[in-house]
């Protein structure tokens, strides 16, 4: 046990490749269905360039007819200096550290080094931290006294979104909810009602919708529905993924945590990846680090990570939103 004890700290580069860029590329990364920066120099600014659409002139003589320039928009992300900490007591955090070591199959007991317990301590804290991060993404809220408080996830912005006008709201009820057919008509109605410039994203391949699991569940039972051999198999099998017309639908497990933060519990909503982004930076401001040390006065292992983050949604616009009033 005293390798646990022995304080780690990591910055620079270790905090970068050991820590957050695993979490923040690769599959990962992919299964969050959204598009992510690391590391972006902060303040965070995304360039949306929108071309002209005809672009085409008569060939009449030389000269430059171009005429308007190109339209540059640009969103700054809001960062926000957060901090992660877990403290256990020695031996439970002992227990939960060797569980992770003895479950894997290529542990040497009998030659159990430091470098194996600070991999298996590392990983726990990732969990945590890539869950947390993926909560408040989701949940978030800067105005609430407790929870998920570090910065406004995306159900946030889409509400005030909607309280403003900006986007269009399709509200469903709790009794809808026990019909397996509710799951068809939103996703058939966030479509049609779905802005024109947003239905046409679609051949990009990048349109998604992002829905609670009670939406993928009504989904599913509407499909088990279906009197056909594939059906029955999908309904003995489960479905890996699931989409509708070719749209992935992504669940985002986020129902508990939304209910803590008193935003709707149940959503739905189709809108292009690209247009929800997760911001997170390591690298941009002093006293960035992850830290692991014994506390001997309180006999507990204690962590704890400093870093930047934040989310926003880049254009309301683009945004077919469905949720339970």
């Amino acid at each position: 046990m005293s390798y646990i004890e022995s304080a780690k700290t990591y910055t620079g580069n270790d905090l970068e490749t050991i820590f957050f860029r695993p979490m923040l590329s690769g599959p990962s990364a992919a299964d969050l269905g959204i598009r992510i920066l690391y590391n972006m120099p902060v303040p965070t600014t995304i360039q949306l360039w929108s071309g002209r659409n005809n672009v085409l002139k008569q060939f009449t003589s030389a000269g430059w007819t171009g005429g308007e320039a190109a339209v540059k928009q640009q969103k700054s992300i809001a960062m926000h200096r957060v901090k992660a900490e877990m403290g256990f007591s020695a031996a439970d955090y002992f227990s939960l550290v060797y569980e992770l070591i003895t479950n894997r199959p290529d542990i040497n007991m009998g030659d159990l080094t430091g470098t194996e317990l600070e991999q298996a301590e590392t990983d726990l804290f990732k969990q945590s931290i890539a869950e947390s991060i993926r909560a408040t993404m989701w949940a978030g809220d800067s105005a609430a006294s407790e929870g998920y408080n570090t910065f406004d996830g995306f159900m946030r912005s889409i509400v005030d979104a909607v309280d403003d006008g900006e986007t269009d709201l399709m509200s469903y009820t709790a009794d809808d909810l026990k019909k397996p057919d509710t799951a068809l008509a939103i996703l058939e109605g966030l479509w049609e009602s779905a802005p024109e410039i947003l239905r046409d994203l679609k051949a990009e391949g990048q349109l998604a919708y992002f829905a609670t699991s009670d939406i993928c569940h009504l989904y599913e039972k509407h499909l088990d529905s279906k009197g056909v051999d594939t059906a029955y198999v999908d309904t003995v099998n489960g479905r890996p993924t699931l989409s509708y017309h070719g749209i992935p639908i992504i669940d985002t497990h986020a129902s508990s945590y939304m209910k803590q933060m008193s935003l709707p519990e149940s959503f739905c909503i189709l809108t292009d990846r690209r247009n929800l982004v997760l911001a997170v930076n390591t690298s941009d401001f002093p006293g960035t680090e992850v830290r692991m040390w014994y506390n001997p006065d309180q006999m507990e292992n204690r962590q704890r990570a400093v870093f930047m983050a934040g989310c926003d949604v880049l254009d309301h616009t683009l945004l077919a939103v469905a949720y339970k009033s």
